[in-house]
């Protein structure tokens, strides 16, 4: 139990912020409506992929310094969840698109370039799975991921905001802390960012063990 305080605690938050993120008060605001509850959803995933995301490139930092395999091991999982939960951000983000800007994916920058972040991990998975030879494979796809890492930073933080995005805090729009982010969605907003995280953290962990386990196995 002593051990498993933060599984608790995301576990705890996740649903706080699930319950209370439907039914506590949020602004009236033209056009979001009752649509800016998506804010505690669809940000949270994003926040728990870049978490997710720079634990795998501190890995495979530590894999080219000390050729361990467990921190191979370590990227590769937390990729793989990390991934779930940039899909998770995609799809939260299209549903909200679909009823604030009238369709689901409308092409704007920051949808463009979320995508391509995607594909850039996706094709991570695919370059490990082309090489058999298992030092081979950890070593050159820790190369990738160190460069990824800093293209997704780019293509999420960097590009959107000089070019036109409905995005808030992107393309000259202003961000939701601005006008809108009041006390009350704080208190769900800010424990939902956590629980999320450390329910990303939890899935990796796990997926990390049994992918041990398998090859203690072999």
């Amino acid at each position: 139990m002593y051990k498993s305080w933060w599984k608790i605690l995301g576990a705890v938050l996740v649903v706080y912020s699930t319950i209370f993120g439907f039914l506590s008060p949020v602004p009236a605001l033209p056009i979001l409506h009752q649509g800016i509850r998506n804010l505690y959803f669809h940000v949270p995933m994003w926040f728990s992929m870049i978490v997710l995301f720079t634990i795998s490139v501190v890995q495979s930092i530590k894999y080219l310094s000390n050729s361990n395999q467990e921190n191979d091991l370590k990227a590769v999982q937390s990729v793989n969840a990390g991934i779930i939960f940039g899909m998770l951000g995609i799809i939260t983000g299209a549903v909200w698109a679909r009823f604030t800007w009238g369709q689901a994916w409308s092409f704007d920058v920051k949808q463009n370039f979320a995508a391509i972040a995607m594909l850039l991990y996706f094709a991570y998975l695919v370059l490990r799975n082309a090489i058999d030879e298992e030092q081979k494979r950890a070593k050159i796809s820790a190369i990738y991921n160190i460069f990824a890492f800093p293209m997704m930073v780019v293509l999420l933080f960097v590009l959107p905001r000089l070019s036109d995005s409905l995005h808030p805090g992107n393309g000259g729009n202003p961000g939701f802390n601005s006008y809108d982010l009041d006390s009350r969605m704080r208190m769900v907003f800010y424990p939902a960012c956590l629980g999320w995280i450390l329910i990303g953290y939890w899935i990796y962990t796990l997926l990390f063990r049994v992918s041990a386990l398998e090859n203690k196995a072999h």
